[in-house]
């Protein structure tokens, strides 16, 4: 295999992303080449155009993410093939995703400060299923009284919302701007008299009335929060040193 000619180079870094089944970083794949074999950096970058070429009309395409590059399904096809799990996807909670829309978006923030725009307090078990799932970090403390956690999203948030950076979180307004009226549902459609009678019927007196779910999407809950743009921050060299320091007291809740 000559690995200096970006065809076969592009066929080996596709076999590498396939058995890898996770985004693999530019220096991760230099370091699968022993040295004296290393193709040269403008050839391993052709060869990653020629790869994402190649999956144009194909199921799955060369994303690059925040971690490094994978091949991933294309979203058009995500309601088909999510049929091979027998297990729903998991819903998040209209406070879980309000929670890290402010962290996304207003980062580094604290846990009193999401709870005085949201107005309620943060419940416990919110944070700890991001911090579990790594979609945040701590990466400072406010120097006020208590010295509290500040929260910012981690690259594992931007590879599972398939971001390269947070220059590329949409724009509040322009969510807005997109932000359709949105049409009947036909299962909220008035139900004809004579019909829900027949159902009120068929459960008895005993019938216990389900409470609705209630569902929503991250896209929808970042259009509410048009009005905190300003003040975005998306560089976090300045926390490194405080992110090292542990705090005196223990955080207040």
């Amino acid at each position: 295999m000559n690995l200096n000619e970006p065809r076969e180079l592009a066929s080996l870094i596709e076999a590498f992303l396939l058995a890898s089944g996770k985004p693999q970083s530019l220096e991760r794949l230099y370091e699968l080449f022993e040295e004296a074999e290393r193709p040269a950096p403008a050839v391993f970058k052709k060869a990653l155009e020629v790869l994402g070429k190649s999956c144009a009309g194909r199921a799955f395409e060369l994303k690059e993410v925040a971690t490094g590059y994978r091949l991933q399904i294309r979203e058009d096809y995500a309601p088909w093939v999510g049929r091979l799990w027998e297990e729903r996807p998991q819903r998040y909670s209209r406070a879980l995703l309000e929670t890290m829309a402010l962290i996304a978006y207003r980062q580094p923030i604290t846990r009193g400060e999401i709870e005085d725009v949201r107005g309620v307090a943060v419940n416990s078990n919110i944070i700890k299923t991001l911090m579990e799932r790594e979609w945040i970090r701590i990466v400072g403390y406010r120097e006020v009284p208590g010295r509290p956690a500040m929260f910012a999203t981690t690259k594992a948030f931007l590879d599972h919302f398939n971001l390269k950076s947070l220059d590329e979180l949409p724009a509040l307004v322009e969510l807005r701007e997109l932000e359709v009226e949105p049409e009947v549902d036909p299962d909220d459609a008035p139900v004809p008299a004579h019909l829900q009678a027949l159902a009120d019927a068929s459960l008895g007196e005993e019938g216990e009335e389900m409470e609705p779910k209630e569902e929503t999407s991250f896209r929808s809950l970042l259009v509410e929060l048009d009005a905190m743009e300003e003040g975005l921050k998306i560089d976090f060299d300045d926390l490194r040193d405080e992110a090292s320091t542990e705090p005196e007291d223990e955080p207040k809740a």
